[in-house]
């Protein structure tokens, strides 16, 4: 009973974070996934031959976190410098099929970073990045991004409903946060409620003062190890005595897209009185053994990465009890009210602004299963404390997010659904018909209120189902947990589309639509308008398909009254119904040869 209790009460901080508006701002990437089989070994070297079999494509980094955060029920809007490159435009279809309000920059001459993953079985063979920019962006690229931050934190105000802002910095060193965007950031910090920061870097962002930061156990210890030994804000100048902190607003040093374990940069460094301290090393990616951690005689070594701690606990010390045993530090080097340091496939450690502690954990899989896996802790960590949730409740829901993600290999993204099925609240099952009418559906529709979830309506005649109507289904469930598809009927569809229409009757019609995974309800409706229908069920959105603006939908005045907002989403190029019926009748006439009976060929 008492866990049923427990289950109940995180199914609702889940349900109540539901189209809560997070901006996320940082460095985007694609993650490519090849998939291959080899069965012999190459002639030339001991190396077997690949057969590429499939290729997937997924948003990573801020693209990633912005993905989770839609899919675990939030409004994700994603600011980031993007490639005008063919990775860029993968990238873009990404955010679109996740239903992510995509308000990156594209940046002609800047590529766009892609990691792409040879995999076999569920090895990883290798992995190349390419499209790492090797220079800061120019002057116009960061007034673009900044025009483009400003305007995104003023749409999302204006669509919130006057739910507070939730901000997310996602700073993994590829030069999408310089100088001018950070000091923005910093100048501009009261516009958020929450802010959660996920930095290879932590202490390029004291100023900043965030709600949450989620340093792996290295990303912390390479800021403890700088704090120690006192550099400067670009590792290469001592700092004052005292002063460990960094420049918030000073230029980072470059840095790796992921970064496992990192030496703590520039000049020479000693042993702390504390037992943490600092040695001359480049910053980068991890070389052979950096990755690792060893227990030694007094404490704790980072080996390979010119960190050494001393933990002060002697035998049996882990690397929970180690971050635990500095989370204080951690808290005041940081200006961070909860820090979680994240251990892999151990969990994590996380720690409030009253000395509140939680250790979570997590199940060890392949490293193929979880890249990305963060990106959903960081999501789920933040809704939650944008909630109101409290230390612990949001530990355990992120905890639970990034575990429930890393079941099969690629990206990591944490559905709403998935997280309340975990939780034993599922709403996959209603027990209700796809196809019902309007009575019945006002009273489902009072059902999803009660149990606080968000209404998507659209509608159209569907009369033949192609392509574009699923993708564009699609995308609209992904704005919300219930998708009602109301359709024309066929008498309406003969007023407005002509005498010819519909080609397939409403019965037909509306099965196929109850046939798709993403639709909830299909209602079917007399009169030339739905209007009376956006009445009784009052839409949290209303969704349109078209390349116009939403000012220009009729419907929009009567959604805006009623609580709701609008979106358009974009047709597929050379799929509507109208051309498939053009192509249909245009081969029907052609007459045999020869045989002069308007017959068809």
């Amino acid at each position: 009973m008492a866990a049923a209790a427990e289950e109940r009460r995180l199914a609702t901080v889940v349900e109540s974070w539901q189209g809560r508006p997070v901006l996320v701002v940082g460095d985007a990437m694609l993650d490519e996934w090849r998939f291959a089989e080899s069965e012999r070994l190459c002639r030339e070297a001991p190396a077997p031959v690949l057969t590429l079999r499939r290729r997937i494509s997924a948003a990573g980094g801020a693209a990633n976190t912005a993905v989770n955060v839609s899919a675990l029920g939030g409004r994700g809007v994603l600011v980031s410098p993007v490639g005008a490159d063919a990775a860029g435009d993968e990238l873009h279809d990404c955010l679109d099929r996740a239903g992510v309000w995509d308000r990156t920059v594209n940046q002609t001459g800047r590529p766009t970073p892609v990691k792409r993953r040879m995999l076999a079985g569920n090895q990883i063979l290798l992995r190349e990045d390419s499209g790492e920019p090797d220079e800061a962006l120019d002057d116009d690229g960061v007034a673009r991004l900044l025009t483009a931050l400003h305007c995104a934190t003023e749409e999302l105000r204006a669509a919130s409903h006057g739910q507070p802002l939730t901000l997310v910095v996602c700073d993994y060193g590829l030069g999408a946060l310089p100088r001018a965007l950070r000091a923005w950031l910093v100048a501009n910090r009261d516009r958020y409620a929450t802010v959660a920061l996920d930095a290879h870097d932590l202490a390029d962002w004291r100023g900043l003062n965030p709600t949450v930061v989620t340093p792996s156990f290295a990303e912390a210890t390479r800021l403890l190890a700088r704090a120690a030994a006192g550099f400067g804000s670009s590792g290469r100048t001592p700092a004052a005595a005292g002063d460990v902190h960094l420049d918030p607003l000073a230029e980072p040093t470059d840095g790796p897209s992921e970064l496992v374990v990192g030496a703590a940069p520039g000049g020479a460094g000693g042993r702390s009185a504390d037992g943490f301290g600092a040695v001359t090393g480049p910053s980068g990616e991890p070389t052979p053994g950096e990755d690792r951690v060893a227990l030694t005689g007094d404490g704790l070594s980072v080996t390979g990465a010119g960190v050494t701690v001393n933990a002060g606990a002697g035998e049996g010390v882990d690397r929970a009890v180690l971050a635990e045993s500095r989370l204080a530090e951690l808290h005041a080097h940081t200006g961070a009210d909860v820090v979680a340091v994240t251990l892999d496939t151990e969990g994590a450690v996380v720690g409030g602004p009253d000395g509140e502690r939680r250790r979570s954990h997590s199940t060890p899989v392949p490293a193929s299963h979880a890249v990305g896996a963060g990106d959903a802790y960081l999501a789920a960590m933040t809704l939650a404390l944008a909630a109101e949730a409290s230390l612990p409740t949001a530990a355990q829901l992120a905890q639970l997010a990034a575990t429930i993600t890393v079941s099969d290999t690629g990206t990591c993204v944490c559905r709403r659904e998935d997280l309340l099925d975990a939780l034993g609240a599922g709403t996959a099952e209603t027990g209700h018909s796809t196809l019902v009418d309007a009575e019945e559906l006002t009273a489902l529709v009072a059902e999803h209120r009660r149990a606080g979830r968000s209404i998507v309506f659209t509608n159209g005649c569907f009369d033949v189902l192609h392509p574009g109507h699923v993708r564009y289904l699609t995308q609209a469930r992904a704005l919300g947990d219930v998708l009602i598809v109301a359709v024309n009927s066929d008498g309406s569809v003969r007023r407005l589309k002509g005498p010819d229409r519909p080609v397939n009757p409403v019965e037909d019609r509306t099965a196929l639509l109850a046939a798709l995974a993403c639709v909830d309800h299909v209602v079917v409706f007399e009169a030339d308008s739905p209007a009376k229908l956006i009445e009784a069920v009052r839409p949290d959105v209303y969704v349109k398909g078209g390349d116009y603006p939403p000012e220009m939908v009729p419907e929009a005045p009567l959604v805006r009254r009623l609580g709701g907002q609008v979106r358009t989403l974009g047709y597929v190029p050379d799929r509507s119904t109208s051309a498939i019926i053009d192509r249909i009748r245009a081969q029907s006439v052609t007459p045999t040869i020869g045989k002069g009976t308007g017959r068809p060929t």
